[in-house]
């Protein structure tokens, strides 16, 4: 049974630095592609963060524009974590906070704008921005 769980959500103030955590089990964590997603209270879900397996080769990190330069994914297979440090948060980065991961998603498939449609999915940490 594949589960993901996150954490460390939490509420700060606009500049700050939160890190999130997944750890999963049920699968070969490492040559799965990996990824964060988020949904804002009234929004769709967006796509923020992928990194890919070590079935392609792995390390590679994608990032959606609004994660760029602020946001950064990696993951640790000896630990089978999957980590999101954000810094320099703005209000609008508040939301539910998604882990998923997706055994058939690979090359294109391993990309932000892809992973709200992973297969597997955690229950999500809330991060609140403050100004």
């Amino acid at each position: 049974q594949v589960q993901l769980v996150e954490s460390g959500g939490g509420s700060v103030q606009t500049g700050g630095s939160l890190r999130l955590s997944c750890t999963t089990s049920g699968y070969t964590y490492s040559r799965v592609c990996m990824g964060w997603f988020r949904q804002a209270p009234g929004k769709e879900r967006e796509g923020v963060t992928t990194y890919s397996g070590s079935n392609t080769g792995g390390g590679l990190p994608l990032y959606a524009d609004s994660a760029k330069g602020r946001f950064t994914i990696s993951r640790d297979n000896t630990k089978n974590t999957l980590y999101l440090q954000m810094r320099n948060l703005k209000p609008e980065d508040s939301a539910v906070y998604f882990c998923a991961a997706d055994p058939s998603a690979w090359g294109p498939g391993c990309r932000p704008s892809a992973v709200t449609d992973f297969d597997y999915v955690g229950q999500g940490t809330q991060v609140t921005v403050s100004s």
